[in-house]
């Protein structure tokens, strides 16, 4: 029975599109518009991790909620000491990118 309370909890959750799925990964969103390091504590206490694309269909899910809510979306990533050289959070280098020619180019201030 938990297993499908819980299926209808996601089904219910992805008609407010609220959540969407690639790969395994569940991307969630409370709709809410933060700065970047509220995104990051918000998603911590949520016991999970900001987006960090890692293939062209977690890109994908993560653009439904960019396109749903006509904003934009953080990522798990920063640049590194390099300019114009991105890296995840944790320092490790980026296994999947997808920038348009020229980007990203706001400096950090996307």
């Amino acid at each position: 029975q938990l297993i499908h309370r819980i299926s209808r909890l996601e089904g219910v959750l992805h008609l407010e599109k609220m959540i969407t799925v690639s790969g395994g990964k569940i991307f969630a969103t409370n709709g809410e518009k933060a700065d970047f390091y509220t995104t990051l504590k918000k998603c911590k206490e949520a016991g999970g991790s900001i987006a960090t694309p890692s293939n062209p269909g977690e890109n994908d899910a993560i653009l439904y909620f960019v396109k749903s809510f006509r904003t934009y979306a953080y990522l798990g990533m920063k640049e590194s000491l390099i300019p114009r050289k991105f890296q995840f959070l944790d320092g490790t280098k980026l296994s999947y990118t997808n920038w348009h020619l020229n980007e990203p180019s706001g400096k950090g201030e996307e």
